[in-house]
């Protein structure tokens, strides 16, 4: 088999067969393939597309191309859960808290932020001596002990998504939905996940821009999941303004930490309760969302969720008493008001506009390699639809720098839209695909 007739028949929009993808991305994977071979072939992908039989085909390669978890000797049963990525998405570190206290196993390998999109890991190593590099000993052994594991992605799991991906960002071929998705599943299916919940994001400050996208996104990894037999559950949830009120990596932690012991902006509150439940009934915890959500607020009430959020930062290494004592978590040099310039009605808080601004203060990286200030982001104080009064504060600024600062407050400004008419609320979600 040669991989040049791989690439001529996905050129030419034939279907590949098992052994055509696995024999690809064997070759990627050791390095047999050349790099300008896959470029060739992924943007074939691009332009002809995969049928879900080709994507599942294609997830179970990458997911197989290099160390595999099973869970079972540890945990009966485990749910992962995954994100796409928003401004103000710190959900992970509130709803797998309150799933594991609710005797569901929850082992989450989580990645860093890259461009507007913040990442779970920057958000909680806020918290001084988190570990982020257990091993996969470590993993289940923890999985084990106390039901609840959040570490960064070993090198070796799903090492073909990485090689993938790197070339996929430097040949415009990142776009392509069959290529996102096997991403995305093959990492959790290496990671040993039975079921999955995804938390597909649409709108100015998600990936995916429109529903429709949204949509054909999740249809392609529910069908991988089918067809790889594992159960999946995709939420469509609105990124048109940001999750919650805080942006950026303590403020984050704080308004995460903050939820489990029940005080959180009603939105960021829902949005968690919500994929909670599902990750519940996918677990087998509940039989409906109602019980489900019943025994997540509970988890909450009684601060189970809160006192196994503490074992974890324990168990990796954390300081216990930045969760104890929030005021100890990184605070700005200078915190300042944006007024509201006019009296009216907020139409817009683009998502997006906000996120890039909170990476300028230097709350996210341009690339891979840049450091981050965990202590600098952005206070949204109003949702879509809230009518404010010219002078009161749309948000609080939160900087280490005044020239950055300055430059905020213009970027920001631009980012509410007030209007003179009423404006509906934003949906928290669209739809569910199972």
């Amino acid at each position: 088999m040669r991989a040049v007739d791989v690439i001529i028949n996905k050129r030419d929009q034939l279907e590949l067969s098992s052994e055509e993808i696995h024999f690809f991305v064997q070759g990627l994977t050791e390095g047999t393939i050349p790099d300008y071979q896959v470029a060739a072939w992924a943007m074939a992908v691009l332009l002809n597309g995969m049928t879900d039989r080709e994507t599942t085909d294609l997830t179970l390669a990458m997911a197989q191309s290099g160390d595999t978890l099973d869970l079972s000797p540890v945990v009966p049963f485990t749910v992962d859960k995954h994100s796409t990525g928003g401004v103000g998405d710190k959900t992970s570190l509130t709803v797998a808290p309150i799933v594991a206290a609710c005797g569901l196993p929850v082992g989450k390998m989580s990645g860093r932020g890259l461009g507007f999109s913040g990442g779970t890991l920057d958000k909680i190593q806020s918290i001084p001596g988190y570990r982020t590099n257990l091993t996969p000993q470590e993993f289940m052994d923890q999985l084990s002990d106390i039901g609840i594991v959040l570490t960064g992605q070993s090198a070796n799991l799903a090492p073909a998504d990485g090689i993938l991906y790197a070339l996929r960002d430097v040949t415009g071929t990142v776009q392509s939905l069959p290529l996102i998705a096997s991403s995305i599943m093959s990492k959790k299916l290496a990671a040993g996940a039975d079921a999955i919940l995804l938390d597909v994001k649409t709108g100015v400050g998600a990936f995916m821009q429109t529903l429709q996208e949204a949509r054909v996104l999740a249809e392609i990894m529910t069908a991988i999941g089918h067809n790889a037999d594992r159960q999946v559950v995709c939420l469509l949830s609105d990124m048109n303004q940001p999750l919650g009120s805080q942006v950026g990596n303590a403020l984050e932690l704080k308004e995460a930490v903050e939820a489990l012991r029940g005080d959180a902006p009603a939105d960021y509150r829902e949005h968690c309760l919500t994929v909670a439940s599902h990750m519940l009934v996918l677990g087998k915890q509940a039989q409906t969302l109602d019980q489900a959500r019943s025994m997540a607020q509970d988890a909450i009430n009684s601060a189970r969720a809160y006192d196994k959020f503490r074992q974890l930062v324990d168990a990796q290494g954390g300081d216990i008493r930045y969760v104890d004592d929030l005021s100890l978590l990184p605070t700005a040099q200078f915190v300042e008001p944006l007024e509201a310039p006019r009296t009216g009605y907020l139409q817009t808080i683009h998502a997006r506009e906000v996120g890039e601004t909170a990476v300028d203060l230097g709350a996210g990286r341009a690339s891979k390699s840049d450091s981050i200030d965990p202590a600098v982001g952005i206070t949204i104080l109003h949702k879509v639809g809230d009518h404010v009064t010219q002078g009161e504060p749309l948000c609080w600024i939160h900087a280490n720098d005044q020239e950055k600062l300055e430059a905020a407050k213009k970027r920001l400004l631009s980012a509410h839209h007030i209007v003179d008419e009423e404006v509906p609320p934003l949906p928290l979600f669209y739809d569910i695909i199972q």
